[in-house]
């Protein structure tokens, strides 16, 4: 065999060496490429999965928040309150409880939240039954939640898979009081649920399920041959993490807090690999055609690809030397034209240098312009609160005119003329100002205390840090006391002659432990304790920042340490 190839002619070594040296790495790329191809299919599908269950579990977190905090609307209304633990003498007094105060708010509540069906008040105070609103407490007592909804302290939710039903109970929880009163939400099953049935066009199962693996809604979708892909819930937490069976299915879990559910989304490798099956015959195909071309473009290598060389290599000699031109071109829509074109592309940029830093100051004084902009627009809103102002002072409605004034101070000094930086006082201000409006919604039912060193007034620190601490503590803290003491938020200012230090403390039900190492580093969906924290270090530096000290039912409190300044900073605006 050897003494044959030597004694071929020169045209059918280099012929047959191209063949081969060509055909071999078609074909183990071609091979490596289909594996490739399907362990991407799989990743892909993985991380769809993921993204699209992650997606998914956020939007039913958020409506369930959303139904849960209409129900604590509900529950913490304090002329609700008063009226479920009244001892009524009459009817008349009955009737004006119903009239003025029950029917108004649920009714309010159930229009301005469309996942609710009904409210329904269950009580053993003896006030007569009102149609669907009101109904005596026996009539739960058949039910399996009944003694859970005695016990339990914060709204919990109740499924029923086979009636569809979707319920979401609390106990009006009132200190030292002779009645006992269950809201019940009949809430819209199919609504809460709807998003979950179209996550992918076919081939796709989900289960969610409660912490006792009872199943809270169900859902698959396959093509009639393939229906022993259906699994159930048993199945699935018995199998899901066996080799063989992650040979068969993709699986993603996650866990819904709001609901205390889990979730399982499941798809079928056959029916992602489908592509693969095209692929083999694709790759075959792609072998031959090199071939046909292996043995055409022997002949013409030397014309195709080393004449557009030396010439594209004269032009850059040339443009070493200074002289920045492109003398000749090539037509070919292959490889080597682009590589000749892309060449001449990037020619031609060199002449647009000069233009770019022109075109680059024209864009900053546009920037200039429109913080200019931002300056101006807020005065719209400023000249809209002193009308109500006006207005509400006319109309003699003392609580209208303060919440502007509020709501004026509070907007001045969060917008802060689009400045980065202010002054301690100023910081305080608009703490105050948020502070003052979250009391009259709250109807004053909790207390503020102020401990502010005077000295650090003037000082200055990074603009909005304060206020989404204080919206914590509110919200997570205050917002959630189950006992029925009164809330209580302190705010302490102390400044030395190189620290200022802020600590923020509400007396709520606290952060679990485990939750409480990785709240900084944890992802949030908004404006939160992380942006603040970040902020912190990446101005100031990672020595500084926040510090979180909780337990459970002792409350939480924070701590903000930056560098004190007394100097006004100017922090040139971030353009886009």
């Amino acid at each position: 065999m050897k003494k044959i190839f030597r004694n071929l002619a020169f045209r059918k070594k280099v012929f047959i060496l191209c063949l081969m040296v060509s055909l071999i790495p078609v074909i183990i790329l071609g091979t490596y490429s289909y594996r490739q191809l399907k362990e991407l299919l799989i990743t892909r599908e993985k991380t769809a999965l993921q993204e699209t269950l992650i997606q998914e579990n956020n939007a039913l977190t958020y409506k369930l928040d959303a139904c849960i905090n209409a129900m604590n609307h509900v529950l913490w209304d304090e002329s609700f309150r008063n009226a479920m633990q009244t001892h009524y003498d009459n009817n008349f007094e009955m009737y004006l409880a119903y009239r003025d105060v029950i029917d108004p708010l649920l009714q309010t509540v159930r229009l301005l939240n469309r996942d609710f069906n009904r409210l329904i008040l269950f009580t053993d105070n003896p006030i007569y039954p009102h149609g669907f609103v009101l109904k005596p407490l026996e009539e739960l007592a058949e039910y399996t939640w009944y003694e859970r909804a005695l016990t339990e302290r914060k709204p919990f939710f109740v499924a029923s898979p086979k009636e569809r039903t979707l319920f979401l109970v609390s106990q009006l929880y009132i200190p030292n009081c002779d009645y006992t009163t269950i809201l019940l939400c009949d809430m819209n099953y199919e609504s809460i649920f709807h998003s979950m049935d179209s996550l992918f066009e076919q081939s796709y199962g989900l289960l969610l399920y409660t912490g006792e693996q009872e199943v809270v809604y169900e859902y698959h979708i396959f093509e009639e041959s393939s229906n022993a892909y259906v699994l159930t819930l048993d199945q699935l937490l018995e199998q899901k993490d066996k080799p063989a069976f992650l040979n068969t299915y993709v699986v993603e879990s996650a866990h819904n807090e709001s609901g205390g559910w889990d979730i399982l989304l499941y798809r079928p490798l056959d029916t992602i690999l489908v592509a693969t099956k095209e692929l083999t015959t694709i790759v075959l195909t792609m072998i031959f055609c090199c071939v046909l071309c292996v043995i055409f473009l022997g002949n013409l290598l030397s014309r195709i690809i080393v004449r557009p060389l030396e010439m594209l290599i004269q032009n850059m000699n040339h443009i070493e030397k200074g002289d920045i031109a492109v003398s000749f071109t090539y037509d070919s829509n292959d490889e080597m034209g682009q590589l000749i074109r892309t060449f001449g592309d990037m020619v031609a940029r060199l002449h647009h240098l000069v233009d770019e830093v022109l075109t680059g100051k024209i864009k900053q004084q546009e920037y200039e312009m429109q913080a200019l902009q931002a300056q101006i627009n807020p005065h719209f809103l400023y000249n809209s609160l002193s009308l109500i102002n006006g207005k509400a002072i006319l109309a003699d409605q003392p609580e209208i005119s303060r919440m502007s004034q509020l709501l004026s101070t509070f907007y001045r000094t969060t917008l802060n003329k689009g400045r980065n930086m202010t002054t301690v006082r100023d910081e305080l201000a608009n703490v105050r100002s948020y502070i003052e409006i979250q009391l009259l919604m709250h109807s004053d039912s909790f207390r503020v205390v102020y401990e502010i060193d005077e000295s650090a007034l003037s000082c200055q620190m990074i603009h909005l840090l304060l206020q989404p601490l204080v919206e914590n503590a509110i919200m997570h803290g205050i917002d959630h006391i189950a006992t029925g003491q009164p809330g209580l938020l302190s705010i302490t200012c102390r400044a030395d002659e190189e620290l200022l230090q802020f600590h923020i403390r509400d007396n709520g039900p606290g952060i679990p432990q485990e939750k409480l190492p990785s709240i900084l580093t944890s992802a949030s969906s908004g404006y939160g304790i992380q942006n603040v924290h970040q902020r912190i270090q990446l101005f100031y530096g990672n020595a500084y920042g926040l510090a979180y000290d909780s337990a459970p039912g002792q409350g939480t409190g924070v701590s903000l340490t930056i560098p004190r300044k007394a100097e006004p900073e100017t922090i040139p605006l971030q353009t886009p």
